[in-house]
């Protein structure tokens, strides 16, 4: 297969990838090569919030630099594991025995030596994309003002704190999140919940909004849910 083949190949399946690097040459020189081989490709720009970005990006793959402002790749890397699987590989100029051992131990997938060629930097990705994909799917999040829910354990990530969902909690919010900054009705959230097994009325969903706003209130989040008296309810702010 020549290299016109192999791009082809890659542009049908429209992988995204995530680039953690401050240094803006090198992100741009990752990002422009990555592009032309027919990857979507994001830089993070606020390295206080690399997990927000991470969620509004949904990649398929991250590459990583360690030496970051504020909290450093392995820090990141371990934030990104709490509600992801997807392939992880550190860009590192540290790439002495211990830094790499701990890229491993911290969840990264490979390790990259900066300096490097492009060229070795597309192969890499190439073949983790490929061997990840063939026999796994993609993990799925929802992301609101830094609020992460987890579609495949139901659980709700707050800053350090994970937070878990019952089956009707997290229905309920997922409803809210796929509807964020909107108003979602009383009627729309109990057709959500109401399944052949369990018929929800007004006074259940009261009850288990109830129960939800409280476990919320308890990881500082009390302000998470909005109602509008009438029409029904809304995300809110962060926090209260």
């Amino acid at each position: 297969m020549d290299c016109r083949e192999k791009r082809t190949e890659v542009h049908k399946l429209s992988y995204k990838i995530l680039v953690v690097e401050d240094d803006w040459v090198i992100a741009g020189q990752m990002k422009n090569h990555l592009e032309k081989w027919g990857y979507e490709v994001a830089c993070v720009g606020d390295f206080r919030n690399v997990l927000t970005e991470f969620a509004a990006a949904a990649p398929q793959l991250v590459l990583m630099d360690i030496g970051l402002p504020f909290y450093n790749g392995y820090y990141w890397c371990g934030q990104i594991r709490q509600v992801s699987q997807v392939p992880i590989i550190f860009v590192s100029s540290a790439g002495d025995n211990m830094n790499i051992v701990m890229a491993v131990n911290m969840g990264g997938d490979d390790f990259i030596v900066k300096p490097f060629e492009l060229e070795v930097l597309s192969a890499k990705v190439q073949a983790m994309l490929r061997r990840t994909y063939a026999f796994r799917e993609q993990t799925r999040v929802m992301e609101w003002q830094g609020i992460i829910l987890d579609l495949t354990d139901s659980t709700l990530l707050t800053g350090e704190e994970k937070v878990e969902l019952t089956k009707n909690e997290f229905r309920i919010l997922q409803l809210l999140f796929e509807n964020a900054g909107k108003i979602v009705s009383r009627e729309a959230i109990m057709k959500r919940l109401w399944d052949n097994d369990c018929f929800v009325d007004d006074n259940t969903l009261t009850v288990n909004m109830t129960r939800l706003r409280k476990k919320l209130e308890g990881a500082g989040h009390k302000a998470l849910i909005q109602t509008k008296k009438g029409a029904g309810y809304l995300l809110g702010a962060e926090k209260d």
